[in-house]
């Protein structure tokens, strides 16, 4: 019995002296572990604007360790958008002020209040955009849909920059936050298709074009749809 317990207060003595020193190393190694600057939501905001289609073809044919899943992200990027424009009341991705429908209006304001799903049901559309476009690639709808919500994750964060600049400055960058997010996608979906091909890139923004408009398409209709059954009670 005291062998037993000999070989046991050895063995956790052993294990023991294994451990690495608590020294400046660790602590940062632990620091940058918690930030995930190796991996989590910083490296894949840092990959996907460096690399984003080598980033994307990665994760789905050899690592899906390092990147935050593509659902958790674009929730994650939505939410931050979400926030940051209450707290800051800037007018960046809202819906324009012309709309006469009230209908509509009232559409728009739950797009805005509800960004992380709207989101997710656009990126079907521009998915399915994307898989017209590119009918011959090795690639299959779900995976289509993984590139897709990257993309649009760091949509959200282009605009969620933008209406920082907009809280700061005072302009309006409405069109100019429109404008990097639809370069962005473009760039990021050619890229992962067929980087040296100019085509790539201009069915990447045709796709994003086409499914983004369909998207409001289904917006105004729903307004409208609202507005008739209002005037119908």
């Amino acid at each position: 019995m005291n062998n037993a317990v000999k070989r046991e207060e050895l063995k956790e003595i052993e294990n023991f002296e294994t451990l690495e020193r608590i020294d400046g190393k660790y602590i940062w190694s632990e620091i940058s572990s918690v930030l995930n600057f190796d991996k989590g939501i910083f490296y894949t905001i840092k990959e996907l604007f460096v690399r984003p289609g080598q980033t994307v073809r990665e994760f789905l044919l050899y690592d899906r360790k390092r990147l935050v899943k593509p659902i958790i992200f674009v929730i994650f990027s939505s939410l931050f958008f979400v926030i940051a424009q209450q707290i800051l009341g800037f007018n960046t991705g809202s819906a324009p002020d012309n709309i006469e429908s009230d209908g509509v209006k009232k559409a728009f304001e739950w797009v805005g209040k509800n960004f992380g799903i709207v989101n997710i049901v656009l990126g079907f559309f521009i998915g399915f955009w994307i898989r017209l476009f590119f009918l011959k690639s090795k690639f299959n709808i779900y995976e289509i849909f993984i590139l897709v919500f990257f993309t649009i994750g760091i949509g959200n964060l282009i605009f969620s920059f933008f209406g920082i600049v907009e809280s700061i400055s005072g302009f309006d960058v409405n069109n100019p936050a429109y404008l990097f997010a639809l370069i962005y996608s473009s760039w990021a979906i050619g890229n992962f298709f067929n980087k040296k091909k100019i085509s790539s890139y201009l069915k990447g923004l045709l796709a994003y074009l086409f499914g983004t408009t369909t998207g409001s398409f289904l917006i105004f209709l729903i307004g409208i749809l609202i507005d008739l059954f209002n005037k119908s009670g």
